[in-house]
């Protein structure tokens, strides 16, 4: 019989302990495309992925982020494929299947428009008889979905937000609900610097929510890694962090 060297013994056991030590210290978070916020194109991987990765590596914990489109990449956290996803809005329904970070980020939806197209509005009655395009699957808020639903206003939806601002840009529709920074990030990608001068939004938001990480119940160690992240974002946000990186310039 063969005997197995204490040297042999040593490294095995070594390599066990490594090995169990780095996946107790690794997130897979999956994700899909959203600059300037979260992009594998962008330095840190967009503004509010350098914050969440942060905020773990404050906990001792490194992240691995995998893109895929926005559906899969819930699915893949909901079943517990992946240990997570970033970012989004706290819904009921989410909190039965995910650990809910705290807010890392607030999202601003405003109406984009031409800035020769003269517009206000104060209520959602004020949208009533404009041309308005949204993006399929996209959620403007309560009070937007109930007044698109009941009829109080005509809204068309298209498969992509690029198309909407296409659209605005040739007189088609009046005005287009985007995140403010996204929205400026995709003009800046798919229009001439001379046309992106065309556009504007309006100030005043139809929808305003914090996003967040959500974490599968799927996977045991997540409510433990929750408490973790959220100790290490507090971290960033009282140290300023957190306001430095959304608002850093050049790196959208």
């Amino acid at each position: 019989m063969k005997t197995i060297s204490p040297f042999a013994i040593v490294t095995a056991i070594a390599i066990c302990i490594t090995t169990h030590a780095f996946s107790e210290e690794t997130l897979r978070l999956a994700s899909g495309e959203w600059p300037p916020y979260i992009s594998q194109h962008l330095e840190h991987q967009g503004t509010v992925t350098r914050v969440v990765t942060e905020a773990f590596a404050l906990g001792g914990i490194k992240v691995h982020y995998g893109y895929f489109p926005w559906s899969r990449s819930y699915e893949f956290a909901k079943t517990g494929v992946w240990d997570g996803t970033l970012v989004w809005f706290d819904t009921p329904e989410r909190r039965k299947l995910f650990y809910i970070s705290d807010p890392v980020i607030d999202i601003k939806y405003v109406f984009f428009h031409v800035k020769d197209y003269k517009f206000d509005w104060n209520t959602i009655d004020d949208l009533a008889g404009i041309k308005i395009d949204g993006t399929l699957k996209y959620n403007y808020g309560e009070d937007f979905k109930v007044a698109e639903e009941s009829g109080k206003i005509e809204v068309k939806r298209v498969a992509s937000d690029v198309q909407n601002f296409k659209k605005l840009l040739r007189g088609r529709i009046d005005i287009f609900p985007n995140e403010i920074a996204t929205g400026y990030a995709m003009l800046r990608q798919h229009f001439t610097p001379e046309q992106v001068k065309l556009f504007t939004h309006h100030p005043k938001p139809v929808r305003a929510d914090p996003h967040h990480v959500l974490l599968s119940r799927k996977v045991e160690r997540n409510q433990k890694i929750l408490k973790i992240f959220n100790i290490g974002l507090e971290q960033l946000r009282v140290s300023g962090k957190v306001e430095q990186y959304l608002n850093e310039p050049g790196k959208h």
